[in-house]
């Protein structure tokens, strides 16, 4: 495992939604923690069917590189079919999430509660967000997407969904992002 990636963290990909293992070296005989599901990751290197990726804290580990969800290079267009207005209710029911988990971590720590019931309170939570500048990317549980946001408006970043396309094949911009199954995981 290696730290600290630098400032220019840029994710080029995100683990599939039901999480991936990952080793410490392109060996199976080398397994290290499993990554959580929709973890944004910056591949930065091939060896054949493995991937070396970097997380934003600067960790580092190899997966199945043919099972990572490519996200697109640049940020969505601000405005769309698949856009949401204002960011506002997203941040809102994000810090609902972390102050039920917080709640919950202080009921752990002061022995209020016990392993299980922890685990039962948390249950079902999952939240996510990056702010980097003006730049935002928040999870949308509900919807299991990440969506991109100006500070003004929201568009979805990377989906485990099908989406619409947002505009005809011969419309100027952006072509749709679409995440393709691995062969034999259909």
């Amino acid at each position: 495992m290696s730290k600290a990636p630098g400032p220019g963290f840029r994710p080029t990909h995100v683990v599939p939604p039901h999480g991936l293992p990952a080793w410490e070296a392109p060996d199976p005989a080398r397994p290290t923690v499993p990554l959580d599901g929709l973890l944004p990751v910056q591949l930065v290197e091939r060896s054949g069917d493995w991937g070396h990726i970097r997380c934003a804290n600067g960790w580092a580990a190899w997966v199945d590189g043919r099972l990572l969800l490519a996200v697109p290079a640049d940020p969505p267009l601000a405005a769309g079919p698949d856009t949401a207005a204002d960011p506002r209710p997203l941040l809102d029911r994000a810090a609902e999430t972390l102050a039920g988990y917080r709640s919950a971590v202080a009921g752990l720590a002061a022995g209020e509660l016990d392993g299980e019931d922890f685990r039962d309170r948390t249950e079902g939570l999952r939240i996510g967000i990056v702010v980097d500048g003006e730049s935002m990317w928040v999870y949308d549980a509900p919807e299991r997407r990440w969506m991109y946001g100006d500070g003004r408006r929201l568009s979805t970043y990377a989906t485990d969904r099908a989406i619409a396309p947002a505009a005809p094949a011969d419309a100027p911009g952006h072509a749709p992002t679409r995440a393709v199954a691995p062969e034999g995981g259909r």
